[in-house]
């Protein structure tokens, strides 16, 4: 996958697609223009979020060995969307878990797992109020998902959530883009994803920021290109902003999580980082008490 940044890498899960299914239809030019919800097209998604897999998902095992006593053979991933990394982890043996609140999403998951005789836990579900029947190991939520989250009560939930769902000693690798408190933010970033013939160009880009209300929106939009057709998605994304601080204070509300390492999205497990005033891009790997 070739990519043209703007700036940083900023992924996203399908977290927030049960906030209605909206669509309306322009014809523009010979471009048909879709103002919809890019988390309802899994196909398309999951080709932009998941051609370029390979560095997070080694990225992940190495953390698994650092950072996890024993052994690790079952991962769990709430907001997993296509399961783009669900998929590659049960394909090397490892069992896994996984909840999205968007049922297409879901779907398509499950119906990659069945095809290529694959098992997996995958359900529709909020990552603020769930359980499961037996810990994991380890779990990952690394493409910025965790800020659809637009209340500290919702991420606290979560986070509690997730210590319910890890055993003690087990981690969470949460990535998050945070919000620098010297320096310009960085907020666009452009690139290009295929797969035989189809290709999707994707955009994103600053709509508004609000820094008291903590809350950020941004356009994105897919451009579809096939042998028979071509079209464009565009969507508005909701996130809740994060500076380093307010991230420590939100995880002291729930002490079973301790910061046991932090990585940028270089995915080096033998560079970690210092969280500083312009850190942007972060992995935080937090450790279950």
């Amino acid at each position: 996958m070739e990519r043209v940044f703007g700036s940083r890498t900023f992924f996203l899960s399908c977290w927030v697609s049960s906030c209605g299914n909206r669509r309306r239809t322009i014809n523009h030019g010979v471009m048909e223009i879709i103002e919809g919800n890019i988390y309802d097209y899994p196909v398309y998604y999951d080709l932009v979020f998941g051609a370029d897999w390979s560095a997070e998902y080694h990225f992940l095992r190495a953390c698994f060995a650092k950072h996890v006593p024993g052994k690790t053979k079952r991962l769990f991933e709430p907001a997993c969307g296509t399961g783009r990394l669900l998929y590659r982890f049960a394909k090397a043996g490892y069992a896994i878990g996984g909840l999205d609140l968007n049922p297409k999403a879901v779907a398509y998951c499950n119906e990659r797992l069945v095809r290529n005789g694959l098992k997996g836990d995958i359900w529709v579900g909020d990552m603020c109020d769930f359980k499961v029947s037996r810990p994991y190991d380890a779990a990952f939520n690394t493409i910025n998902s965790f800020r659809h989250l637009l209340t500290e009560k919702q991420a606290a939930a979560h986070l509690t959530c997730m210590a319910e769902a890890i055993r003690p000693g087990g981690i969470y690798a949460l990535g998050l883009h945070l919000t620098p408190t010297e320096g310009i933010p960085t907020d666009t970033e452009s690139w290009n994803a295929r797969r035989g013939s189809l290709s999707v160009n994707t955009h994103m880009w600053p709509l508004s920021r609000d820094l008291k209300k903590r809350i950020e929106r941004f356009g994105m939009r897919f451009d579809v290109y096939s042998p028979t057709s071509q079209f464009r998605i565009n969507d508005e994304l909701v996130l809740r902003s994060y500076t380093a601080k307010q991230f420590d204070q939100l995880l002291a509300k729930v002490p079973q999580w301790k910061i046991e390492a932090v990585y940028d999205f270089r995915y080096r497990i033998d560079a970690p980082i210092e969280i500083d005033p312009t850190v942007e891009d972060v992995v935080y790997i937090l450790k279950r008490s």
